[in-house]
């Protein structure tokens, strides 16, 4: 699909607002300083301090960046010797000095400290975060305190860097950002597991809201309305799953990046959906070059080859039922065996893409049976879904054709026992010009786990929500 933007440039005649106090600068603009500077203010962590006779060395971190900074202190340098003993990891500290070119190897710059100011202590009896190899699971344990962890630096900062793309992305595309409602009446997928929201007070939720509400499991169904009225939407927000679900790929609160597009096709769908995913993998490996470096050499040795992989031409396309047969054809001993009319577990969709086809892969055509009321109804056995199925993850995208032919909703609404009457705003969108139109979601820590190299989705986010997982 090509869009034409619709940002317009701002115009000449404003005046420019005005600039912000400026701030400390971080280490990672520091450290791409063009030349030496003589005087400059740095702040950040201890990761070391090395402390002999004459001379101590302090290693100095900030989460700019997956970098630090080498920090020369001697006996000129002022608040030394009244700090040196709670020059600790984990304590944080003020630093003044010089920045000059650094004789050690893989470091550019070093600091020449002339003041130190301790801000805050951190007590190496009762600081988990000390200078040795921590395990993941342990990691989850103290989640408040893992962002200072290199590994999880370098996974938020390219969270971080996924979701700035993904704005950028769509607003280039003259789609508009909009809001959905977080609490809602309707259930999108018909599957029930929400989570039930009602007041702390003696009100009931139907005298509450005037009828039972719950947590959203997705935007879709708004964002068509949206897309009814504006054409190309997207939404980017909280989704919940009540799903008593304990595994490695499940959250009961994740984040989904949700697209809609009136007057667009399946095909157009799943152009978007390739065109989104090619350039957010092209943006981390052109931006966070660094670590991914670091993840590709302690989580995933096959990190960038993976993603490498998504930037070389167009997906592989192939319909549901050509899926279905290279795997049975296969001869491979599934622990689940597949049969046409059986939906895609993720040891099917692994081995399609990382055996049989090698690559991303976009699947269309499911049976009907096995999909959501919303989607475009092909024939007696198949709607119009495509998934997106990628190396490590399987399905990171899930979208669909969606049924815009009143009658056909309805019926499949009353096939489904869903209750016709509950969706009537919904089918008012088909009942008033009524015009084809797809969309898709991402779960976008499955898309951070792909980038990453991270085997648990509970390690892309700061803050996980699963089953008996809420810590505050």
């Amino acid at each position: 699909m090509r869009y034409r933007s619709r940002v317009s440039p701002p115009s000449p005649s404003l005046p420019a607002p005005p600039a912000p106090t400026p701030l400390t600068p971080t280490l990672r603009e520091i450290l791409a300083a063009p030349a030496a500077q003589e005087e400059i203010c740095v702040v950040g962590w201890v990761r070391t301090f090395r402390s002999s006779k004459n001379v101590s060395f302090l290693r100095l971190g900030d989460g700019s960046c997956a970098a630090t900074l080498q920090v020369v202190l001697g006996a000129h340098t002022e608040g030394l010797e009244a700090h040196a003993a709670s020059l600790c990891t984990g304590a944080s500290v003020r630093l003044r000095g010089s920045l000059q070119p650094s004789p050690g190897k893989g470091q550019a710059w070093e600091l020449q400290a002339s003041a130190v100011e301790l801000l805050g202590a951190a007590d190496p009896q009762r600081y988990p975060l000390q200078k040795k190899g921590h395990s993941l699971e342990f990691l989850r344990g103290i989640a408040h305190l893992r962002p200072r962890s290199n590994t999880f630096g370098a996974v938020f900062r390219i969270r971080d860097a996924l979701a700035q793309a993904t704005h950028r992305f769509f607003c280039s595309q003259g789609f508009a950002y909009v809001h959905t409602p977080i609490l809602t009446a309707s259930d999108c997928e018909g599957a029930g597991e929400m989570f039930a929201v009602r007041p702390r007070s003696a009100l009931g939720n139907d005298d509450f809201f005037g009828r039972p509400v719950n947590l959203t499991v997705s935007g879709q169904l708004g964002g068509e309305a949206l897309a009814y009225g504006l054409g190309r939407i997207y939404t980017f927000g909280p989704t919940f799953r009540a799903e008593n679900s304990n595994t490695a790929r499940h959250l009961s609160e994740f984040w989904m990046v949700e697209p809609e597009v009136a007057f667009c096709d399946l095909a157009q769908n799943c152009s978007l959906a390739e065109a989104y995913l090619t350039a957010m993998v092209a943006h981390v490996l052109a931006h966070c070059a660094d670590d991914l470096d670091f993840l590709d050499q302690r989580i995933d040795k096959t990190l960038l080859q993976t993603l490498g992989r998504c930037t070389k031409g167009a997906f592989t396309q192939l319909s549901y039922t050509a899926a279905v047969e290279l795997l049975q054809a296969s001869g491979h001993a599934f622990e689940q065996p597949l049969q046409w009319g059986q939906d895609l577990q993720t040891e099917h969709e692994r081995f399609l893409v990382e055996k049989l086809v090698d690559g991303p892969t976009v699947v269309t055509g499911y049976p009907k049976q096995i999909k959501s009321f919303y989607m475009y109804q092909q024939d007696e056995r198949t709607v119009a879904a495509m998934d997106v199925l990628v190396p490590r993850i399987g399905e990171i995208v899930g979208g669909s054709q969606r049924e815009h032919r009143l009658d056909r909703l309805q019926a499949r609404l009353r096939e489904l026992q869903m209750g016709p009457e509950a969706y009537d705003w919904y089918l008012d969108l088909n009942r008033f010009g009524a015009v084809p139109h797809a969309g898709f979601g991402l779960g976008f820590e499955r898309l951070v786990m792909f980038c990453t190299g991270m085997t648990n989705i509970r390690d892309t986010l700061p803050f996980f929500r699963a089953p008996g997982q809420a810590a505050f």
